[in-house]
């Protein structure tokens, strides 16, 4: 019993020793191997702030090389007398030189007897002797390539910060000494780069030259520095001379560092970035603290759960990295097959369009045709075109592109007037039912594409319902937009679905609900996804593009508002276009023809601003058909140019929008400050700028356009300024 006691105070002795050796042993470990990282840590921070200081250093070095290679190749061959001659020029292209380079303070050229022939400061230079100067004097014996020099400071009347000089050597043809090329190199441009970088406490970057003086430092001082290399430290890089790690005490501050130096390529300089030692043990203390503040074991017990926890989190991130590249592939796949439909159904009609074209030009081409056919295929080409515009147009609109013309009008009276052209659009066995509102419903909106959407929608229907059926189109109010959600039901229920994301945001004045319901066959669960997708269509080929719906989401969209689809199998559909609603107060405005015939030019002159040469070519000829004097430029510059020579000879500018350099709404800006009273007309096939920000109050004509569209734009447009051109003649 008692050997058993004896054992068990042993063992409990023996766990209490333990208990305060481990801990002890573990801290004396954990303070040793932090110590060793802290100063690897350190060393890594210097080497990577060395990388930095070295790439700028020569970078910057580099190009005041260059600058002084491109001021020799500017002077060479010309003797002292010819520099003089030229002083004025050269002044200039000196000064310009140094403007392009802020660590440069100066630039100088010197005669043989150290007199400046020409500087960057002043012209002409004051007749001051430098040949004393280091950087002078080091290329009199014979060509030392570049020299770098020690910190001067600026000799009266020149003042400003103090300097070093970066030189070449001046020769003859024959090689004797002609004189020096410098460059006053700022060392506070180096400084105020180390300050920006020097964030760690107890940073410390140096500029020297390799005998020990140095041109910059940071932290800054007044006083001249050198570092003494008689002694350990010059053994130390004398040992390694092109780089390594050293700790010094610096004579200016007798603060002890760590540095690491490394030279400047083939230039005699070093460059040094380190930390103070001080700053360095502070760093171990901070850690080393955490150990006595929690102990050895809580240390030990931390390491272990933060071990599992980061197992656990590579565990974690394995997974979600390839559940990621699961919905990477899954994406990658939908989008190539959503730009193979897009791609195809472009291909597919618009080669049916140029065929028609190209036909057409064919038979054009053949001898004797009679008239009556070379007007139907004249005809067929016009078609065509307008089918190819109205097919670009809902691409546009489909992916919110579109420029659109905004309006004032009244939903229920355009609904009213569109009725006629839906009833023979959709043929006399289909029933028409239009609901008008009972309030002006008025929206600001594209009228165009209004109606567009509307005849894409009422032919949807007609299709769906095979010809046969009642399509009601009703028109009212709304105080807020359909939830953004998407769903389809079977014949026993219903479904409602919402095209993209709900708008952003509800207009104090409320929406226009515009229905269009049929008696049609309905929209399959598997299909209810797909309906608003460009080229998707459940038609035989030929019998439609696919972009109908896509036209009216698009357009829906980028006014502001939504379009919603409910749908039964066997029961029907209903579209419902929602527009933001205009206030109460406001008047709907008067829409002009778009088939006005052209109007007669003659007195108007026109500047045409048009980069593609066939284009412009096109307009000017158009143009001069009808009575217009015309001028074409290539571009903005030609423009402004022309405007400067004269502005009151034109009555209108008319440039297209996308143009290399400036664009047409730059210039259209550039015409209306300096030359307010004279009207300007943007044209533009597609331009983004022109979708995100519209066109800044300048009226557009979209391509491709008409004779008859160009000639009533331009007209419109410049019919106050002949007025005003009339009423000054009279006066006259």
């Amino acid at each position: 019993m008692q050997t058993a006691q004896r054992n068990s105070l042993r063992l409990l002795q023996w766990m209490m020793a333990a208990s305060l050796a481990l801990p002890v042993a573990l801290f004396v470990f954990a303070s040793a191997v932090s110590w060793v990282s802290v100063n690897q840590t350190a060393d890594r921070e210097i080497e990577r702030s060395l990388d930095v200081v070295h790439e700028h250093a020569l970078k910057v070095l580099e190009t005041i090389d260059r600058s002084l290679s491109e001021i020799a190749e500017i002077i060479r061959g010309i003797p002292d007398a010819g520099i003089t001659s030229r002083e004025e020029t050269l002044h200039q292209r000196l000064k310009q030189l140094v403007g392009s380079l802020p660590q440069v303070k100066s630039t100088w050229i010197f005669d043989a007897r150290g007199r400046a022939l020409v500087n960057s400061l002043v012209t002409p230079p004051p007749d001051i002797d430098f040949s004393d100067r280091d950087y002078f004097k080091a290329h009199v014996a014979g060509d030392v390539g570049t020299y770098i020099g020690e910190a001067l400071k600026p000799r009266p009347p020149y003042q400003g910060a103090p300097f070093f000089g970066f030189s070449r050597r001046r020769q003859n043809e024959d090689g004797s000494f002609a004189g020096v090329i410098q460059a006053s190199v700022l060392p506070e441009y180096f400084e105020n780069f180390y300050a920006r970088i020097g964030r760690e406490p107890g940073s410390f970057f140096a500029l020297g030259l390799k005998d020990g003086a140095i041109l910059a430092r940071f932290p800054a001082t007044d006083q001249e520095v050198r570092l003494d290399l008689s002694g350990a430290v010059g053994q130390q890089i004398a040992a390694n001379p092109r780089a390594g790690l050293i700790t010094v005490t610096s004579p200016a501050d007798g603060i002890e560092r760590r540095l690491g130096y490394q030279r400047l390529a083939e230039y005699p300089i070093y460059i040094s970035a380190g930390l103070e030692t001080s700053a360095i043990r502070e760093r171990w203390f901070s850690t080393v603290s955490q150990h006595l503040i929690f102990g050895a074991p809580a240390t030990a017990l931390l390491f272990s759960l933060l071990a599992l926890a980061l197992r656990r989190t590579r565990h974690l991130y394995a997974e979600a990295a390839r559940r990621q590249e699961a919905e990477d592939a899954l994406k990658h796949g939908q989008r190539l097959e959503a730009l193979g439909q897009l791609t195809g159904g472009v291909a597919h009609d618009f080669n049916n369009l140029l065929t028609v074209i190209r036909a057409s030009v064919d038979l054009l081409r053949r001898p004797d045709l009679p008239e009556p056919r070379r007007l139907r295929y004249i005809d067929a080409i016009s078609d065509t075109v307008t089918r190819a515009a109205r097919l670009t147009s809902q691409l546009l609109a489909f992916a919110r592109r579109q420029t659109l013309k905004p309006e004032l009008f009244d939903v229920g009276q355009n609904v009213q007037t569109l009725g006629e052209m839906i009833k023979t659009l959709v043929g006399a066995r289909i029933e028409i039912e239009i609901d008008g509102p009972s309030e002006p419903c008025i929206v600001n909106a594209d009228a165009g594409q209004f109606e567009t959407a509307m005849i894409n929608m009422a032919v949807n229907a007609r299709d769906a319902m095979d010809g046969r059926g009642k399509l009601t189109i009703a028109v009212r109010a709304a105080t807020e937009l359909p939830s953004a959600i998407v769903q389809s039901q079977d014949s026993h229920s219903q479904g409602n679905a919402s095209a993209g994301q709900k708008s952003s945001g509800q207009k104090p004045t409320g929406y226009v609900a515009v229905s269009v319901e049929d008696t049609g066959v309905g929209i399959p669960q598997e299909q209810f996804g797909r309906i608003f997708e460009p080229f998707f269509t459940t038609k035989e080929v030929g019998q439609g593009t696919g972009l109908g719906l896509s036209q009216v989401f698009g357009f829906a969209k980028q006014s502001g508002g939504e379009v919603a689809v409910a749908s039964e199998v066997g029961k029907g559909s209903v579209f419902t276009l929602y527009l933001p609603r205009a206030a109460a107060d406001v008047r709907p405005q008067q829409i002009s023809a778009e088939d006005a015939p052209p109007l007669d030019g003659r007195g108007m002159s026109v500047l045409v601003v048009e980069d593609n040469i066939e284009v412009g070519k096109f307009a000017t000829d158009a143009l001069a058909e009808l009575g217009y004097g015309t001028t074409l430029v290539e571009n903005a510059t030609h423009a402004l140019e022309e405007l400067a020579a004269g502005a009151d000879r034109y009555d209108v500018v008319f440039t297209d929008v996308v143009m290399p350099g400036m664009t047409g709404i730059e210039l259209a800006q550039e015409i209306r400050r300096y030359h307010a009273d004279l009207p300007v007309v943007l044209t533009s096939g597609y331009s983004h700028g022109l979708s995100e920000s519209g066109s800044d109050g300048f009226e557009l004509l979209q391509k491709p356009y008409s004779i008859e569209q160009l000639s009533r734009v331009l007209h419109a447009v410049a019919r106050w300024r002949m007025m005003k051109r009339a009423t000054a003649t009279r006066a006259s």
